[in-house]
């Protein structure tokens, strides 16, 4: 089996091309899609080389009987049986090395403005990673309400509140730190964005508008754009 080759899944539909190899068992199967799929190499065969004779099937099914056998509870699982880890890298795009970041908050039923509940989102326009933290304050107490790291050019679910919690969520602080892993980058500066939120906007309807982020409206704050910080402290 090697890169270019046809290959079809055994216990499931499917195939592709082998798009390249992940260690000494799995291969990468990219689909008519240009989707990458990890699969245990024995549970794959290149197209033209099936046997589908009635001998060579007795043998196949003799050797697996032969060597499928009950683990106890003490035993390691077998190299085949473990899960596959594969995690696809970031794809970066073009335009993507300026950072832009922003806060959103999304409601939940446009329709029922006046009853829903809203969502919230940190997206992430970039190229890089994002190392961020997430407070809201009163005076000079703060509160965390969400910490992590954003890939890039992905957007991260927050929270969910309802119009009982605005008065909370109006003196907002969002940390940021940005970096690449597995190659260099350029250095960024550390973006630390203080802002206040106008809960009144939550009960207008123009106030959340068409975006690139979301199928539907949403009331958007830029944290930072094309390296530029928008608010700052």
């Amino acid at each position: 089996m090697k890169i270019g080759d046809q290959v079809r899944f055994l216990n499931e539909t499917g195939g592709g091309r082998v798009a390249g190899f992940q260690g000494k068992n799995i291969v990468l199967v990219e689909d008519e899609d240009g989707f990458q799929v990890p699969m245990l190499m024995n549970k794959v065969v290149v197209v033209g080389d099936e046997d589908y004779g009635t001998g060579h099937m007795v043998e196949v099914k003799a050797s697996a009987a032969k060597t499928v056998q009950p683990k106890t509870s003490d035993e390691e699982p077998e190299p085949e049986d473990k899960p596959v880890t594969f995690k696809a890298k970031p794809v970066e795009r073009k335009g993507g090395e300026r950072l832009s970041a922003y806060l959103a908050f999304v409601p939940m039923d446009m329709k029922e403005l006046t009853q829903t509940r809203f969502e919230s989102y940190l997206v992430n326009d970039s190229n890089y990673y994002l190392r961020y933290v997430y407070m809201t304050g009163e005076n000079n107490a703060w509160t965390l309400r969400a910490e992590g790291e954003l890939e890039p050019n992905t957007k991260e679910f927050i929270e969910e509140f309802g119009r009982e919690d605005l008065n909370s969520l109006e003196h907002c602080c969002v940390q940021l730190i940005a970096y690449k892993r597995d190659k260099t980058f350029l250095l960024k500066p550390t973006i630390n964005a203080q802002l206040n939120v106008d809960t009144v906007k939550f009960y207008k309807l123009h106030a959340f508008r068409e975006n690139d982020f979301f199928e539907q409206p949403a009331l958007i704050y830029t944290l930072i754009e094309n390296d530029v910080q928008k608010i700052k402290l």
